[in-house]
């Protein structure tokens, strides 16, 4: 059945699978762990294919703190460190409109355009504070360590009350990666 899925880059108009209508019973856990720099690892080994890693990835659901592999006929727990997915390239662009535009790249091929069909959020995580871009089905992705401190050297410095906060403007939105002290 998962042979049928089609594993080009994933369009911007489509091209998942219905997930959301699929409520198969749940079948077991499978020994799949997506580790938090991105690796996707079954029975211990890294899953080098990337076109099955993004087949995966197509068919990822998540329902409250935990993930599934999901098709019409089984429902999969499987178990994700961080995030399932990693950010791993970004552009900066104008929309048709003449905004600025933020789109980023997954390792799984989803195109995510900043303000428009993604957000972007800082949560805490092991003390320290990082971004997450919001992917699809409650389920987000982590940036990739070197795209992050590419991407700092973006932002813009805007004078806030409480400091200095770095931005990023998408779609007409601002969208805070820290603020800084004046002091």
């Amino acid at each position: 059945m998962m042979a049928n899925i089609n594993l080009d880059p994933i369009p911007k108009d489509g091209g998942y699978p219905p997930v959301e209508m699929w409520h198969p019973d749940f079948c077991g856990d499978m020994d799949l762990i997506i580790s938090a720099n991105g690796d996707w690892v079954h029975e211990g080994k890294v899953i080098e294919r990337e076109r099955l890693v993004t087949l995966f990835s197509r068919i990822l659901w998540r329902e409250a703190d935990e993930y599934f592999l999901v098709t019409p006929a089984e429902k999969m727990r499987i178990r994700v460190e961080d995030v399932p997915f990693q950010i791993t390239q970004f552009e900066h662009t104008q929309d048709d409109q003449g905004q600025s535009l933020w789109r980023f790249y997954t390792r799984t091929n989803d195109v995510l355009e900043l303000g428009k069909d993604c957000e972007l959020e800082l949560f805490q995580c092991q003390g320290e504070w990082r971004p997450y871009v919001s992917v699809r089905h409650g389920m987000w992705a982590s940036f990739h360590r070197n795209v992050f401190y590419q991407l700092i050297e973006q932002v813009s410095l805007v004078a806030t009350p409480s400091g200095t906060s770095a931005q990023l403007t998408s779609a007409g939105k601002a969208y805070c990666l820290g603020t800084f002290d004046d002091d």
